[in-house]
Formats: structure tokens, sequence, C-alpha cells
């Protein structure tokens, strides 16, 4: 079976449920998407990869076993995600240490949130992106955000067709605030380890 390299396109926070995320992997050199329902704290650590502005003061789990790895000169090459069975997919973790290489059984988040701190790419099988791809196109005036209105709304259908435990919303309407607000907000957020916020917020500057 042929594997297929993707990248992270982005997080979808639901429209319609709140707590419920879905992490967007977009096929290289073509147009499907892989959509992914993650749990909070998976979504927060992606997050907190992908946007360089966000400095946690602690080092988060996947973090620390970035430090680890490297203490021990563990090196994580590439991560597959090669099963999917009833709606749940597999992934396998493929590290590498004095020339000897290991595969680690790991969930799709996980792995995926370890992937980003070593730069390792990421792939899948063909036959995972034919039965679960879909094809999302984005309209010329929203090519410069990272997923569309069109996007939100299939996510939408995804999670809530899902039984994923969903995570209390704070009830904050941040988008009566203005970027200054915003920024403090963030500060405070990744000042307070509040990682859940500080994507929430990061989120909606990222609209702006």
């Amino acid at each position: 079976m042929s594997l297929v390299r993707l990248n992270i396109k982005g997080i979808s926070y639901s429209q319609t449920q709140n707590g419920a995320y879905a992490l967007i992997l977009s096929e290289v050199g073509g147009e499907r998407k892989l959509p992914i329902v993650i749990g909070a704290f998976e979504a927060q650590s992606i997050a907190i990869a992908l946007e360089k502005e966000i400095k946690p003061p602690r080092p988060l789990t996947h973090d620390l076993f970035k430090n680890f790895s490297d203490r021990f000169e563990i090196v994580v090459k590439q991560v597959i995600i090669h099963k999917l069975v009833d709606g749940v997919f597999y992934s396998s973790i493929i590290c590498e240490r004095d020339k000897i290489e290991e595969i680690i059984d790991a969930r799709t988040s996980d792995a995926i949130a370890l992937a980003l701190r070593f730069k390792a790419p990421i792939f899948t099988y063909k036959n995972i992106l034919d039965k679960a791809g879909i094809y999302l196109k984005t309209s010329p005036k929203k090519k410069s955000q990272n997923i569309s209105e069109k996007e939100d709304a299939v996510i939408d259908e995804l999670i809530l067709g899902t039984d994923k435990e969903s995570v209390k919303s704070t009830g904050v309407d941040y988008s009566k605030h203005n970027l200054k607000e915003l920024n403090q907000m963030l500060d405070q957020a990744v000042a307070n380890e509040d990682y859940e916020t500080a994507a929430r917020i990061r989120d909606e500057i990222s609209k702006r």
C-alpha cells in the first residue's frame, strides 16, 4: 500500500458544540482533507506547537516527552496513520536510537503533537484517505484563513456525529474584545497555564 504525506492545515473549533475540536490534515499534492476529532488537551498541545507566539512557562506533556527523547538521543522519524476502525484512527510513531528503529503504537492526536515537536513527517495509507478523505474547496476570498466557513459546517457535522465527550464552554464571547484586550487576555491565560482559553483567544485573534 502506498503512503500519502499529510500536512496540518489547522484546528477547527466547532461553531455549534462548545469544546469540540477537529484536526484538519491536508493531502500533499492533492485536494483531499482528513478531519480527525480530537480531545481538548491534544488540541491545545497541537495549537501551541503550531502557534510560535504561545510559549508555556512550563513544559506540557508532549514537550516533556520531547525533552526526555532528546536527553536519551531518541528521534521520531515519522508518524503513520495506519488504520481506521469504526471512525477511530490508529497511528504508529517510528522512532530511532543508536540506528535501531522501533515502532510505537499511539493515539493519532498524541502522535501528531509529537511529530510537530520533532518536525517529523506525517503519512497515511492511500486506502485510508480514499475512505475518510473529503473534498473541501476554499473560495478565493477565504484563502487567507486556515479553515473556511464551508469546512466549519462540514466539520460540525462530523463532530456532532461522534460521541466524544465535550468540554464545558468558558461562556466568554471573545468577539466583543478588541485586539489589545485579546492579546492581554492571551498573555494572562498562558501565564495561568490555561491553554484551552489561550487556544480560543488565539483563534479569535487569527480571525481578525
